[in-house]
């Protein structure tokens, strides 16, 4: 099967961020670079750790603005393996020795932030499949600040949805928007005059008679905050009995029911899965997610290496 192209997904801005992290990891002189100076220089890309590869594009422009050339023996949102244990060579890196090191760092970061949330998001993806979860599995918003383009485009390369990507995504209505309004309907109504046809409102609920709530003022999701196994499934199966337009119900409403609230992958299988749950969201897959260790070594030699991706070291 051809994977996608993840990288068309981004927006004209992302490589002034590359440029903005090479500023930020070299803001004055380049000590080590005058040392081994500018002599071309071929440099391996090993991977240390099995996992989801991801952060190609991200890789590519690091080396790009740096005059260097990036040959990858793997494709974006392959499973890389390792061979009894041994290092596997992922990817050669050409180019001015100086600027294979200056760019190393940041490219190795960002390589292996975004390869360990998409690691984490196709485990938790299987195990919720393999429990017979067929609904939606999202990230959410819980991201690090300056680094949410990296993180969101991790969750899709590993199969995952992002949610909202930021706060002009989609409406969500949280406690604190409700309180400060003074009702759910309040909320919504408000939201709903704002918004117009092409914003869905995602409200977080407690309760049932929340839930009702919210359905009857028009939200399109309903978020059962924290509620879990058999509270949690018998209030998605008595919403869409009562009050889904797709069970025949006069009046009734279409709406999306989410479970959300401490969901990670050792749980996600024991309370979550049920066919009246249309998504499970979860910051598991992105919040201290360990990374996908990689490195780069320079070849002294600048020797080519041999393009089969079984290669080790």
């Amino acid at each position: 099967m051809t994977l996608p192209n993840y990288a068309a997904l981004l927006p004209p801005s992302w490589k002034t961020q590359v440029s903005a992290w090479l500023a930020e990891d070299c803001p004055a002189f380049d000590w080590g670079g005058f040392v081994v100076g500018d002599a071309p220089r071929t440099a391996h890309l090993l991977a240390k750790a099995p996992g989801i590869l991801a952060g190609v594009p991200f890789f590519n422009a690091v080396f790009d603005q740096l005059g260097c050339t990036v040959e990858w023996k793997f494709k974006e949102g392959d499973a890389i393996q390792l061979h009894g244990g041994k290092r596997v060579v992922v990817a050669v890196v050409k180019g001015p020795v100086r600027n294979l090191l200056l760019g190393e760092r940041v490219a190795l970061n960002t390589l292996a932030r975004c390869s360990g949330v998409a690691t984490a998001s196709r485990a938790f993806l299987d195990k919720a499949r393999n429990a017979g979860f067929k609904g939606i599995v999202a990230g959410t918003r819980k991201t690090t600040p300056g680094f949410r383009l990296v993180e969101k485009y991790g969750m899709v390369v590993g199969g995952v949805d992002m949610h909202r990507y930021d706060l002009s995504s989609m409406v969500m209505l949280k406690d604190n928007h409700i309180w400060a309004t003074g009702s759910i309907t309040n909320a919504v109504q408000k939201a709903r005059s704002v918004a117009g046809f092409s914003q869905r409102i995602d409200v977080e609920v407690q309760s049932y008679d929340e839930a009702v709530e919210a359905i009857k003022a028009g939200a399109d999701v309903i978020m059962l905050d924290n509620l879990t196994g058999d509270a949690l499934v018998q209030c998605a199966q008595r919403l869409k009995t009562e009050l889904h337009a797709s069970r025949g119900v006069a009046g009734g409403r279409s709406f999306l029911l989410e479970s959300s609230g401490g969901i990670d992958i050792d749980n996600v299988a024991g309370g979550h899965v049920d066919d009246a749950i249309d998504i499970i969201s979860t910051s598991a897959i992105h919040q201290s997610t360990k990374h996908i260790d990689f490195s780069l070594k320079v070849d002294p030699s600048s020797a080519s290496s041999s393009s089969d991706q079984s290669t080790a070291v």
